[in-house]
């Protein structure tokens, strides 16, 4: 079966949910194009999102990411993965929800923790206790990516195939999203 994908569909959740590889997976089921908001910012920037943190601080990098998240909704529909903070700006929100669907990639915290904890590529898990931060983090932000227009729980035995099958899953109860052809 074909699939038309009408509208964005943004992957939202904690850092080591598999934004980028369930969306890239999602993307080849449906045969569209994959967008990595912090890869397009890293390719603007000409510098890793670390290093923008470093240099720049949080709040210039959340400025240019949101800057990307919307120029990115104006394309084509596609599966759009975003950095973990993005979800949380009230505006990022609204604008995901008016021009695509927020998909959340629903990962418990054990699971979260056993995929970010042997990465030194997370700037903010560079403190002394990055699984108490980790622990914050995720009691901060759940409650905002519970806001998200689909969900899907993360197992920590699926693949990411298995964890992809189940976001266009979740997407066919979305005609205005996705489209039997």
């Amino acid at each position: 079966m074909g699939w038309k994908l009408r509208k964005s569909v943004v992957m939202v959740g904690m850092m080591g949910a598999g934004k980028t590889a369930v969306g890239k997976a999602v993307a080849q089921i449906l045969g569209v194009g994959f967008r990595d908001s912090d890869a397009e910012i890293e390719a603007a920037a000409n510098m890793t999102i670390a290093e923008i943190f470093a240099r720049d601080g949080e709040d210039f990098f959340r400025l240019k990411e949101r800057q990307v998240i919307a120029r990115l909704l104006e394309e084509a529909p596609a599966i759009l993965s975003t950095g973990g903070g993005a979800y949380m700006a009230e505006d990022n929100r609204a604008l995901i929800s008016s021009r695509g669907v927020a998909v959340w990639l629903d990962a418990d915290l054990d699971l979260l923790w056993s995929r970010v904890r042997h990465r030194d590529t997370r700037p903010l898990l560079k403190t002394p206790d990055p699984r108490a931060t980790l622990r914050q983090l995720y009691e901060t932000r759940v409650p905002i990516y519970a806001l998200s227009d689909l969900s899907v729980k993360a197992q920590a035995n699926y693949s990411v195939h298995d964890m992809a099958e189940k976001v266009v899953e979740a997407l066919t109860a979305r005609p205005d999203v996705l489209e039997a052809r």
